[in-house]
């Protein structure tokens, strides 16, 4: 428990927040670095990116595929009743609302990548090989 008499240091974010993002304060414009240091800062990226990816998806799957066993097993076992043309229809239904929305906003999203990395070819370059680098740790 904290004594009354502990005396505690105030940090102060809103500065950061003032001044705009902290990537740009800490590296400034990265497009206009050199090409060594757009590699380093985008392969650094990238491989945390792929490290987390990689981490982030063994949990998923492990839940995922432990969470279906179960259902399956509850459902065999008869726990619980599973409707399936219910289910099976509204899955349909869930299908054709998500093409409509990603026909709509991929094409954006599309170009509007493409144009990044075309500006930004060593950076995309270095968290590519980054990425792959982090995948395979």
């Amino acid at each position: 428990m904290a004594d009354d008499s502990e005396n505690f240091e105030v940090l102060d974010l809103s500065s950061l927040r003032r001044n705009g993002d902290w990537v740009q304060n800490m590296f400034g414009d990265i497009s206009r670095q050199s090409m060594g240091k757009q590699l380093a800062i985008g392969g650094a990226s990238g491989w945390c990116a792929g490290y987390i990816f990689v981490k982030v998806g063994k949990v998923a799957a492990a839940t995922l595929g432990t969470t279906f066993l179960v259902l399956q097993v509850a459902q065999h076992k008869g726990y619980i009743r599973i409707n399936w043309n219910r289910l099976n229809s509204e899955t349909e239904q869930m299908r054709r609302r998500l093409e409509q929305t990603a026909s709509r906003e991929y094409p954006q999203l599309l170009s509007r990548i493409q144009h990044f990395v075309k500006a930004n070819i060593f950076l995309a370059g270095g968290f590519a090989g980054g990425f792959l680098l982090g995948l395979a740790c």
